[in-house]
């Protein structure tokens, strides 16, 4: 029995006690709800496209509009993810646009004159950064269209764009809408959401993506469970993740969850995989454990490597890891690196990993945040951190 199943079949009293109602499950139950993520979205395709087409996805390429990947904190992230495949499968300009900065620059991001489509991530549609944008650009600039991804029916981004005819709305299944602290679930199935949006239009090209990422992630997750339950024995005090491509959001993510969940008892970092030799590895040592998202793509991958084995060599880190979450493929086996993959080989692009490759990052977060003496569920003791993002002035 691997840790993550073990935690699934504490009795409901202790996993009261150990803050573990909510989050073992909420990540556990992943790869099963992406599948009925696609299956929403897969019903309502005819409307997608319909709105999707109104905004000009589908347009002449010189008149489609430039696309704002909006949302704060984790759902910033989804952005991250998602860009590049959006990039490719639409063929226009594809940004993410934190909503954290463009409510205090919003003048700066728009341009006269020009279609924008933005598509807004929030797993509640109450963060307050969110909430104050979008109200913004529906008052003060009606020509943009608006797609509101959320897992919350009930959230005031999806209940503002209600009856607008420029507007959309996707709220996903209630599963998705975590009840712990940190999200999980809600992020990957936001990134699925996304990258069936990627393919409106092709959806026969993404169903063996779909069914392989769920396949995938049953088998990763007891491989992840068992290396984050041993690595968090080792009570490391910094972790540093690095990732190329749409893996920088897997990078990203998974800092911020192994930061949220053991209430910054570990500092963390992130940095795409070149950014880090650039002055960043000054900040690595042997009370570190590193973290690489490697690339199944064979140039992105040599760079790696040769980071690794850099790191090794001049014995940086307390640990080094190559995460393979959907499977091993052939690779040089850099010194003392471990690779963590499932059995196994799933032929998935990288644009498409990040759902799965995350699950390490959240495992990390949940069994340091236990190592620490802390409750996932609600692991900031101090409250510096809560759910939905206590408001703010909004000037």
């Amino acid at each position: 029995m691997n840790p993550l199943t073990s935690l699934l079949n504490l009795t409901a009293a202790e996993k009261e006690k150990l803050g573990v109602v909510h989050t073992p499950q909420e990540i556990a139950q992943q790869p099963a709800t992406w599948l009925r993520t696609w299956n929403l979205i897969r019903a309502r395709l005819e409307e997608v496209r319909a709105f999707l087409a109104s905004a000009g996805i589908n347009a002449a390429r010189s008149e489609r509009p430039a696309v704002f990947l909006v949302g704060a904190g984790t759902s910033d992230y989804i952005g991250h993810s998602l860009h590049h495949l959006l990039r490719q499968k639409w063929q226009c300009e594809v940004t993410p646009v934190s909503s954290t900065d463009l409510l205090i620059n919003f003048s700066d991001y728009i341009l006269e004159d020009r279609p924008y489509l933005w598509i807004s991530f929030s797993r509640s549609g109450d963060s307050p950064e969110g909430v104050a944008v979008l109200e913004r650009a529906l008052a003060e600039r009606p020509l943009i269209s608006h797609l509101v991804v959320s897992c919350n029916a009930a959230g005031q981004m999806s209940q503002m764009i209600k009856g607008r005819s420029n507007s959309f709305g996707i709220t996903l299944e209630e599963e998705t809408n975590d009840q712990g602290l940190a999200m999980t679930s809600s992020f990957t199935n936001m990134v699925i959401a996304g990258q069936a949006l990627a393919h409106a239009w092709s959806a026969e090209e993404y169903e063996p993506v779909i069914a392989a990422l769920s396949a995938a992630g049953d088998a990763f997750l007891p491989v992840a469970a068992e290396t984050a339950s041993h690595l968090a024995e080792q009570k490391y005090r910094q972790a540093c993740f690095i990732g190329s491509g749409t893996l920088t959001g897997t990078a990203m993510e998974s800092a911020l969850k192994l930061l949220e969940l053991s209430a910054g008892r570990t500092k963390t970092m992130w940095q795409a995989t070149l950014g880090l030799r650039h002055g960043p590895m000054a900040a690595l040592d042997r009370d570190t454990l590193f973290v690489s998202f490697l690339s199944t793509q064979n140039t992105r991958q040599r760079y790696e490597i040769d980071l690794l084995r850099e790191i090794e060599r001049k014995q940086l880190t307390g640990a080094s890891l190559a995460i393979l979450g959907c499977g091993a493929s052939p690779l040089p086996q850099p010194e003392a690196t471990q690779i963590v993959a499932p059995e196994g080989h799933w032929s998935v692009p990288d644009l498409y990993r990040p759902a799965v490759d995350t699950l390490f990052g959240q495992l990390l977060g949940l069994f340091f945040s236990l190592r620490w003496g802390l409750t996932p569920d609600s692991p900031s003791p101090n409250g510096a951190i809560t759910r939905v993002v206590q408001p703010i002035g909004i000037y």
